[in-house]
């Protein structure tokens, strides 16, 4: 089932006109292969990014604004990734799973 706070992150889709909303919705998550690694950026600091996630499916400002709020941190999205300041990959892998991406798609990246 789609979780909450995902269908107003949904895009409207050509390819799924003749579906209803929730089974279009649940094939475009199973369509995403998501990747979420951390990387290391200047003084130290670290940066959870997350790939993967199809501009054309998701609003993707709108997803990590909802992964900033359950996670109380800062963050962005910007060329087709969402970065968020600090090591948060289990507890984003958690929150995806929660909004109904399927959990075999997203890969922790160590």
């Amino acid at each position: 089932m789609v979780g909450e706070g995902i269908g107003k992150v949904m895009k409207e889709q050509s390819l799924c006109k003749g579906l209803p909303p929730d089974i279009c919705a649940q094939l475009s998550m199973e369509q995403q292969v998501i990747k979420i690694r951390l990387e290391k950026r200047r003084f130290g600091k670290e940066v959870t990014v997350i790939d993967g996630i199809s501009e054309t499916s998701f609003n993707l400002e709108e997803l990590a604004s909802i992964l900033k709020s359950k996670l109380a941190v800062g963050g962005t999205a910007k060329n087709g990734r969402i970065e968020l300041q600090g090591d948060h990959r289990h507890r984003v892998k958690k929150i995806l799973v929660e909004m109904g991406f399927p959990e075999e798609n997203i890969t922790v990246i160590y």
